[in-house]
């Protein structure tokens, strides 16, 4: 596939199954190996693959999802020896954190080594290390011998991508090569955990909640975008891990959240009335609960996207970006956005990601 910004690079798209596992990781190896970038699915996100011990081939990653210099990179790793080449001063409550979710959805904050390029750590001492609960992943550093720098596969500042056709919506003719894979269990980033601090820093919410972080380590504090924090206050827009916006389409988003699915629902109809009066063209983004106060004629002359249960927020999660990406391409004016979904689980994740996409929300 060629990129429409005249760039020639071609892009292959390696579709792998059990039979041809070996061959088609192989080949992905030795694209990394020779410095090229090569987007491949864990079990968060697809993630955009460089050798990430080599500044250039990192470079590589900027250029791909155009994203700002200086804006820091994690490693995914392969084993514990991994880990030793690049990062140092490893404290106790670190181990305890791999013992306890490794391999799995929790990128770990460290001291780095000299090993690690300033491009990669984002001219920072320190560099976020994570090992994928993921087979390709783990294969694929393994084979490749070096730690991967891997950001999620899309442009920067879009919605990341669960499915190898949205890493081919953004970077096509852009990277060497994508590992078609299926669909990601998780669908939404990590969770990111400060410990070269105390106490330690939750960045980012994902899949480990802070709840099961605090019984591992002890009390941590969040300071990511849309945290609450004494008294429900929420935290500012611009903390510590969010140096950049993220998660924005092209498409206006209007959040609405609330405790109550009723009051949610009544303000997505009025706000949903208004752009309509206003001859706009408006798309729904919606739990299946507050889909239910809306007429079936109503779901079908507007774009909907249904997220699934607002009790069920891992399913939610799991097709969010997926629902933010589908009506982004529709050609709307304003997404509105169903914030009613629990908080448990991935629900705050969930919330987290909804609060950076939207540019109005609306508290009912």
């Amino acid at each position: 596939m060629k990129a429409e910004n005249g760039n020639k690079k071609e892009t292959r798209i390696l579709r792998v199954s059990e039979v041809n596992f070996d061959v088609i990781i192989d080949e992905a190896a030795e694209i990394i190996r020779k410095g090229g970038t090569v987007a491949f699915p864990t079990e968060t996100v697809y993630g955009l693959g460089a050798d990430g011990l080599n500044p250039d081939t990192v470079l590589k990653i900027f250029e791909a999802k155009e994203r700002p210099p200086g804006n820091p990179l994690s490693l995914l790793v392969h084993s514990r020896e991994d880990i030793k080449k690049v990062a140092k001063n490893i404290p106790e409550k670190a181990l305890l954190l791999m013992d306890t979710f490794w391999p799995g959805p929790l990128t770990i904050v460290l001291e780095k080594k000299d090993t690690v390029p300033e491009i990669t750590s984002g001219n920072l001492p320190t560099i976020g290390l994570r090992m994928p609960d993921h087979r390709i992943p783990l294969e694929l550093i393994k084979r490749a011998g070096t730690p991967l720098a891997a950001p999620s596969a899309n442009l920067s500042g879009k919605p990341s991508p669960s499915l190898a056709i949205h890493v081919l919506a953004d970077l096509a003719g852009r990277i060497d090569a994508v590992i078609d894979g299926g669909g990601t269990a998780i669908g939404l980033e990590s969770t990111v955990v400060d410990l070269t601090v105390e106490p330690p820093v939750v960045l980012r919410i994902g899949a480990v909640g802070i709840g099961e972080l605090e019984k591992v380590i002890g009390k941590i504090r969040p300071t990511y975008a849309g945290a609450e924090y004494g008294s429900g206050k929420l935290m500012p827009e611009k903390q510590a891990g969010q140096k950049y916006s993220h998660y924005t389409p092209n498409t206006q988003v209007v959040l609405v959240e609330g405790k109550s699915e009723e009051k949610v629902s009544e303000q997505i109809g009025i706000l949903l009335e208004e752009h309509v009066s206003k001859g706009q063209k408006a798309g729904l983004l919606l739990s299946d609960e507050t889909a239910g106060f809306f007429t079936a004629e109503e779901l079908n002359v507007h774009d909907c996207f249904l997220l699934g249960s607002r009790k069920e927020p891992e399913g939610a999660a799991k097709r969010l970006f997926e629902g933010l990406r589908t009506l982004d391409a529709a050609g709307l004016d304003v997404i509105l956005a169903d914030g009613s979904f629990s908080h448990s689980g991935l629900g705050a994740a969930l919330i987290n990601r909804l609060r950076e996409a939207a540019s109005v929300r609306h508290f009912v």
